[in-house]
């Protein structure tokens, strides 16, 4: 089955490190999967080589995507050219563009995954946003034999009020791999060694992108009150994004430059994580999170957690130690939530991976739905 994934480019965002992480399992259970991965950005990515050892093909978009009409007549050829059995949409909304270049070939099934609820459309002009939104999310409803959601809210905010069609719209979650969790290193002296940190200090850890719709700054607010509160503690971002700049400022506002490390994009998070105490995640409560994957990881790393009402249920496991906050209630209350749960017994890694391994995250149970949601 030949199946062509239309994604932005194979670089670090989530949607593009899951369908490697998927690919990569997939090899090592002897599971062939035919792919290719047809990228609407232009020049090479970090994943590029990896998709390539992995077998999968990669092409990419001659033309922009802000040059619609060439655009979709680039991508209308290549699936000519490939005859693939399927196209799977990556973009929420704007794989509406996909299928329209599709339309009248003979593919066998349309995917479109929703992987976040924020709706965002690549244009800065709020009327046209408003013009292409409904009418976008008229051609994925009606053009689309399956439209996948990442969690049941990202799900239902796509689907904007429309009943669920049986085997046709559903919740496909992310595979999350254990495996780095179980074998990762937990010398909590020598990470902070490392780091120029006292060895008894408690951390707090923020990973995600630096941007608004993660809130870092609001993390370093709550860091700042805290650290006012217990002076043996840190903080530790780590991720890139357009607040770097601001953040770094903030933080020497605050006078803790001694006390926070910006780590930028790292691929050892998984050796970070159980070296911490506390993880956070303020995202604004509108829209919410599509699907937390670092919740999912904080808690196979055994950290407590301070999540804003901005993340919804899917990614929690029954044993999660963590409070959901308003931001409203402002820093010293999520400080409060902090020093709190820091008095509650210390969250069961072992257990977290036991709920995983029974949970759709599981990753041979995710790569089953994923060839099904083609097949």
């Amino acid at each position: 089955m030949k199946v062509l994934h239309v994604v932005e480019s194979l670089g670090r965002g989530a949607v593009e490190t899951w369908l490697l992480r998927m690919l990569r399992f997939a090899r090592a259970r002897g599971v062939t999967l035919d792919w290719t991965f047809y990228c609407t950005l232009d020049g090479p990515a970090s994943g590029d080589e990896a998709a390539r050892g992995l077998g999968a093909r990669i092409e990419k978009s001659p033309v922009p995507l802000a040059r619609k009409a060439a655009f979709m007549r680039a991508l209308r050829g290549e699936l000519r050219r490939g005859g693939y059995d399927v196209m799977h949409c990556h973009h929420d909304l704007v794989s509406g563009v996909y299928l329209l270049a599709s339309a009248k070939l003979p593919i066998s099934r349309r995917i479109v995954h929703v992987h976040n609820a924020d709706e965002a459309l690549p244009t800065p002009a709020y009327w046209k946003a408003g013009i292409a939104r409904p009418f976008l999310r008229s051609v994925c409803l009606g053009m689309a034999d399956r439209i996948a959601g990442i969690s049941q809210h990202a799900l239902d905010t796509f689907l904007n009020g429309r009943a669920r069609r049986i085997g046709q719209d559903v919740v496909h979650y992310y595979g999350i791999d254990t495996a780095p969790f179980e074998s990762a290193p937990t010398d909590r002296a020598a990470f902070r060694r490392a780091h120029g940190l006292p060895e008894t200090c408690r951390v707090l850890l923020f990973a995600g992108r630096m941007v608004p719709e993660k809130n870092p700054l609001f993390a370093l607010d709550v860091f700042a009150a805290l650290h006012r509160r217990d002076p043996d503690t840190a903080a530790i971002f780590v991720g890139n994004g357009s607040l770097d700049a601001e953040l770094q400022r903030r933080t020497a506002q605050y006078g803790l430059q001694t006390r926070v490390r910006q780590l930028g994009w790292r691929d050892d998070v998984a050796a970070i994580l159980p070296c911490c105490d506390w993880f956070i995640l303020p995202r604004p409560e509108r829209p919410m999170e599509g699907f937390g994957i670092a919740v999912v990881e904080a808690q196979l790393a055994g950290l407590r957690m301070l999540l804003s009402q901005g993340i919804a249920d899917d990614p929690l496991l029954p044993d999660a130690c963590y409070r959901r906050l308003p931001l409203a209630a402002g820093a010293q209350t999520w400080v409060d939530a902090a020093l709190a749960l820091a008095h509650e017994p210390a969250p069961s890694r072992e257990a977290a991976r036991r709920a995983l391994a029974a949970s759709p995250m599981d990753m041979d149970r995710a790569l089953a739905a994923l060839t099904a949601l083609h097949g």
